[in-house]
Order: C-alpha cells, then structure tokens, then sequence
C-alpha cells in the first residue's frame, strides 16, 4: 500500500515540475533564457537544443544575446527561431544574434493570464488523473484481500491528502504566475 502512495507522490511531482517548466517558457516581456529551451536547431542533421550550441546571456532586461560557439551555425540558429512560435524576429550581427523582447500590451497579458491559468488547470486534471489511477490500484489491493476494508479507508483519505496538497501547490504557482505577468 505504501508503493501506492509513493508512487502516486512521485508522478504528481512530475506533474508539478512539467506545469513549472511551461510556464518558465512562456515570454513574460523580461528577457528569460527559458523561452529558448524548446527550440532545437538542425545541427549537422542532428537536432540539438540552442544551448548546447551557443552562450545564451541576458545583457539587458528584455535582451537575450545569443553568440554561437561556431560561426558557421549563426543561420541555422537564426532560422530555428524564426520557426518556433516565440513571436519575436532575431536580429544578427555576423558574430550574435540579439533578441529583444517587447514591453507586453495589456491585451497581450491578459492572453498569456488566460493561457497560464488553463496550463495551471491541465496540471491539476493530471494530479487528479494520478489520484484515480492510484485508487484503482487501492481497490484492486481490496479485492485481491490484500488489504482490509479500514485500510482502503484510510488509504483513499491519504491518497486525497496528498492530492490536495499538489492542487493546492499547483494553485499557488499559477496565481504567482499570474501576477508576475499582470506587476509588469
């Protein structure tokens, strides 16, 4: 039984840390390295991420400065982001690539609150998914006698303690979110 619960923590964790990492990339008008995390680069016909390929920094407050470690991938680095859906156009210098990152319009912000919040609900449904899944696995215990009918009881309550726990985490870093998003 106490598998059951280490491992529903486990993949509630992980639904945490995967609704934390979406939100590091969303583009907040701040200049974050974050937003680069996705976007892989044809490297030698091999996707690799920016990263691996190039010094990211942070020059100013809504610069990102990109200067790769081979010159001769400037384009290809270029071209990557143009592709992915950051919305903002690299400008090149021969030697980096700058990105500046617009002041945000209040329309703007209130998209990205409203795309922030229904990430914050798709990992709640997740933590809830887990939550299901792991009182099946309680109740298959119950009719296999593995387990008595107290147990189950007691299981399913803690199972929903430690739900409750990572909605009310969950909640937290939405709405810390949200207002980093509305404060700028």
């Amino acid at each position: 039984m106490e598998q059951v619960f280490a491992k529903a923590n486990e993949k509630m964790e992980k639904c945490i840390i995967s609704m934390e990492r979406d939100f590091s990339a969303i583009r907040a008008g701040r200049a974050n390295p974050a937003v680069l995390d996705r976007i892989l680069v044809d490297y030698y016909g091999t996707p690799t991420p920016i990263v691996q390929m190039a010094q990211v920094s942070v020059p100013e407050a809504r610069v990102l400065a990109i200067q790769p470690w081979d010159a001769s991938s400037l384009k290809e680095i270029e071209k990557a982001i143009n592709a992915s859906d950051i919305g903002i156009n690299p400008t090149n210098d021969g030697k980096m690539l700058r990105l500046v990152f617009p002041q945000l319009t209040e329309e703007r912000r209130k998209e990205l609150v409203k795309d922030i919040s229904k990430r914050g609900e798709e990992a709640k449904v997740a933590v809830r998914n887990v939550r299901r899944d792991s009182m099946d696995a309680l109740k298959k215990l119950k009719k296999d006698n593995e387990i008595t009918e107290d147990d189950l009881k007691n299981g399913e309550k803690k199972l929903q303690d430690i739900t409750d726990k990572f909605i009310k985490q969950a909640s937290d870093i939405t709405s810390k979110k949200e207002t980093e998003i509305l404060s700028m």
